[in-house]
């Protein structure tokens, strides 16, 4: 599938260490530097979880294509991870964990899967865009994302449908 969360890359991100990566360091310190803020550091993750989708939904993140991500409410339950939050920043990096934009997180909602609707799978900007295809790769991906976990995907199982924005891109060098 192409874009949800995991402590090593399956909240449709790959959330991988990769907070190490010289390149998370100097993409945070030149934002907040760039914002006249404090520097923070932010949490980085990729999508996804393998590199041919980690690297395409990154893709259409930095082509404006891509405005969101969907991992399953049961994926944080069963990492005892935090819901995102609306105004959260993170890093976004490549399947290597290289640092190339920062996100804000917009809004923050939670449906069904079977409740999700065209305009939002056309709003996670990946494929042809269709809801067909979204479910197509998404019921798979869940497979995935839940295979070690005590839960199995189902059609009302809850998506947390995360939308964001990019707020500063890394220059590739």
């Amino acid at each position: 599938m192409i874009g949800a969360y995991s402590l090593i890359c399956q909240k449709e991100y790959g959330l991988a260490d990769h907070s190490q990566h010289p390149s998370v360091t100097q993409i945070c310190k030149r934002y907040f530097y760039e914002q006249g803020l404090p520097e923070q550091k932010l949490e980085s993750w990729h999508f996804c979880d393998n590199e041919h989708d980690a690297n395409t939904c990154l893709a259409l993140v930095l082509a404006g294509e891509k405005k969101a991500t969907s991992p399953s409410l049961w994926w944080y339950e069963a990492n005892n991870e935090s819901l995102p939050q609306e105004g959260d920043l993170n890093v976004v990096t490549n399947f290597l964990g290289e640092a190339r934009c920062i996100i804000k997180t917009t809004k923050v909602t939670i449906t069904p899967f079977n409740q999700i609707s065209e305009a939002y799978a056309h709003t996670e900007g990946e494929g042809d865009k269709s809801l067909a295809y979204w479910k197509r790769v998404h019921w798979a991906y869940y497979h995935r994302e839940l295979a070690d976990t005590d839960f199995e995907p189902e059609r009302d199982m809850p998506i947390v449908c995360e939308e964001f924005e990019v707020v500063f891109v890394q220059e590739a060098s």
